[in-house]
């Protein structure tokens, strides 16, 4: 391949939580009737080099595991699934994230089905784990993320923020 598709393509919705170290996407190749295995094998051909080491899907399903072996990143698959185990399955997304940008050469990517409310729950969640000393609440996770993503923050994403309160999953333990 030569020219542009050799870099492959930027995933929907790409953006930088953390600048450089954090970001977030749509899963690989798009989501549901949308998905293409022809643009997953193009979106993972950039991320590769672009120089991501690892990517963590929230997905609920293991679809597509596999392409991050055959691409050479590492991943770590942690479903949000239901409501009764958001606690215990953001505990372990936070630390997972908390762990990986720990080491100075770790770039990550999380993602979900498609960009939206779940994902930017979950990310706002995390800036209230790892950055206490700089989101002190919920709402100001919530706006951070707003500003970040130029998306609003519904209800599904402020009940995932309001669980990570509830739950004590604040401030690294």
């Amino acid at each position: 391949m030569r020219g542009r598709w050799a870099q492959g393509l930027e995933p929907r919705g790409f953006t930088w939580v953390v600048k450089d170290r954090l970001a977030a996407s749509e899963r690989p190749g798009g989501f549901a009737r949308n998905h293409r295995k022809v643009r997953r094998q193009e979106e993972l051909i950039w991320l590769a080099g672009s120089g991501f080491t690892r990517v963590l899907s929230l997905l609920d399903s293991s679809h597509n595991l596999h392409a991050y072996d055959e691409a050479g990143i590492r991943y770590e698959h942690v479903p949000l699934g239901r409501r009764e185990d958001w606690p215990e399955q953001l505990r372990r997304t936070y630390e997972l994230l908390t762990e990986w940008l720990a080491l100075p050469d770790e770039r990550v990517l999380v993602h979900h089905e498609e960009f939206g409310e779940r994902l930017l729950g979950v990310l706002a969640g995390f800036l209230l784990y790892a950055f206490p000393e700089v989101f002190t609440s919920g709402p100001d996770a919530a706006v951070a993320i707003e500003r970040i993503t130029g998306r609003q923050l519904g209800a599904a994403g402020r009940e995932i923020v309001a669980v990570t309160v509830d739950a004590g999953i604040v401030g690294r333990a």
